[in-house]
């Protein structure tokens, strides 16, 4: 079977699975107004995306053996498409909930089961080719979503960021049947399932990603149902982990991550989903909250990091044959840490160039830190043990964006908050800088000069002081991205080349 072929055919599930995730972000206002949802309520169309993916994502190597691969690969898409349908047709929250809890199983399918085939029919010389190809999905789905989703809801409405799924995913569908076979090592079986691990794996993994979303709405360990979840998922997991490591059929093969290589460059991979995820969200709330960017404005303009990624992927692939992973995801993470830290130098009066720069270097360095990490971290697997590993490899990506997320979201509420209560003292009559302040206000607004400001006054300082406060907190949201990746730099002495590997084998 022609590989391009079969590239083409995967990658088209991979954009779709991929762009929903992100596209939806931008939608959330519009579906809340639509379905009378309050915030808390209104993050669960997010939320049981995410949950339904990271369930599935880790067993997907056990399904595939049991119906066939490409049987659960064209059951994956049309899953998600079903699902796409009918959120686009969705009547009420709970609605909506319940069907983007359906359309992320089918796309927690994709996503893995892309990955493992481009790793099977591409040659060991070509992987860093193949990763920059599937990279090109995974990443720029993310960094393309804002951009799609703002101009669909200004010249459509919401319900189009569903339905631009269907003609792709009908297409996908048809290519699957056509050129997607099982590979000849993939054994179909029969065994009996290990359903005590997939319940402490469906309880942990849920428990935690509920955790993670109503966090920061119920003030974290304040709330007795945030420690519970917290414990039952502790639990679940530490259980989840005993069961799987000691019977003789798991769901989860954890036994692969006794490979050093894979298990560095999941961790890493972690890191990359952490921060971009987290980079991501925080960035079109600076846009738009306090640089007063419209959504489509705010999508154009974070459109850089994509043309940059779009750009190196292919390059990092070609040079990760010839220099191996370490220099150059190295040199890409140093590129992450400059661009978050100008992010950090921020401020209210930032243009189009300031913005730019910053997201042109991240794009860069994303993109060769992730085709190198994809591909570095698969070499040393096995192909019977690879959809194993690519699911196990994509969920911790993502549970550790949503970790990400949730870090940023509670730094920028409580930054705000500190910051506020912090500039707050220093705006008083006994300020000199806040006196000349006032009379400048005053003189802009026509009003007669007082010792007390009166109520317009007041409010103009108040926005002022809260704008502040909340770009102070978005400055220490990417200070604290930044020391993440700096953080990470060691694991990339870990990593494995083509040379590494061609070295091992001869040993073996």
């Amino acid at each position: 079977m022609n590989k391009w072929v079969v590239t083409v055919t995967v990658m088209l599930g991979t954009l779709a699975s991929a762009l929903l995730g992100s596209i939806v972000n931008v939608a959330i206002p519009y579906i809340q107004g639509a379905m009378g949802a309050s915030i808390e309520q209104i993050t669960w169309v997010s939320t049981g995306y995410l949950l339904s993916n990271t369930i599935i994502m880790p067993i997907i190597a056990l399904l595939s053996a049991r119906f066939g691969r490409k049987n659960f690969y064209m059951f994956g898409m049309a899953v998600f498409l079903l699902g796409s349908a009918l959120c686009g047709i969705s009547w009420n929250l709970y609605s909506i909930v319940a069907f983007r809890i359906l359309q992320g199983l089918g796309g927690g399918i994709l996503i893995p089961v892309a990955q493992a085939i481009l790793r099977e029919v591409f040659l060991k010389e070509e992987q860093g080719m193949a990763m920059s190809i599937y990279g090109l999905g995974v990443v720029l789905g993310p960094a393309v979503g804002p951009t799609l989703g703002g101009w669909l809801i200004e010249h459509h409405n919401w319900r189009w960021i569903f339905y631009v799924n269907l003609p792709i995913g009908i297409l996908d569908l048809i290519l699957i049947s056509l050129f997607i076979r099982d590979p000849d090592f993939l054994v179909r079986e029969k065994s009996k399932i290990d359903y005590l691990g997939l319940f402490f794996m469906v309880i942990g993994l849920g428990a935690f990603q509920v955790f993670l979303a109503e966090g920061e709405n119920k003030n974290w360990f304040a709330s007795p149902y945030i420690t519970r979840l917290a414990i039952i998922s502790a639990l679940s997991t530490i259980f989840f982990v005993i069961r799987e490591l000691t019977t003789q059929n798991p769901a989860v093969n954890l036994r692969i991550l006794k490979n050093i290589n894979f298990t560095m460059g999941t961790l890493l991979g972690g890191t990359l989903g952490m921060g971009l995820y987290g980079g991501l969200f925080v960035l079109p709330l600076f846009l738009q909250n306090l640089l007063g960017y419209t959504p489509l404005d705010a999508g154009l303009a974070m459109l850089p990091r994509a043309i940059a990624m779009a750009m190196v992927m292919p390059i990092g692939g070609r040079l990760f044959n010839r220099l191996g992973p370490k220099p150059i995801v190295g040199f890409g993470l140093i590129l992450v840490v400059i661009s978050f830290f100008q992010f950090s130098k921020l401020n209210m009066n930032a243009g189009y160039w300031d913005i730019f720069m910053p997201q042109f270097l991240q794009g860069t360095g994303f993109g060769f830190i992730f085709v190198c990490i994809s591909t570095s971290t698969l070499l040393t697997i096995e192909k019977k043990n690879l959809t194993f590993a690519t699911g196990i490899y994509n969920v911790f990506r993502l549970i550790s964006g949503s970790i990400g997320v949730a870090i940023a979201a509670t730094f920028v509420d409580r930054g705000t908050n500190n910051y506020y209560s912090l500039l707050a003292k220093n705006v008083s009559l006994f300020n000199r800088n806040a006196l000349e302040y006032i009379a400048k206000v005053e003189q802009v607004l026509g009003l007669p000069h007082s010792i007390q400001p009166d109520m317009v006054t007041k409010e103009v300082l108040n926005k002022l002081v809260l704008e502040q406060a909340q770009m102070l907190s978005y400055n220490h949201v990417y200070t604290l991205i930044m020391f993440v990746f700096l953080a990470s730099i060691p694991l990339v002495f870990f990593l494995k080349g083509l040379k590494d590997v061609e070295i091992d084998e001869s040993g073996t």
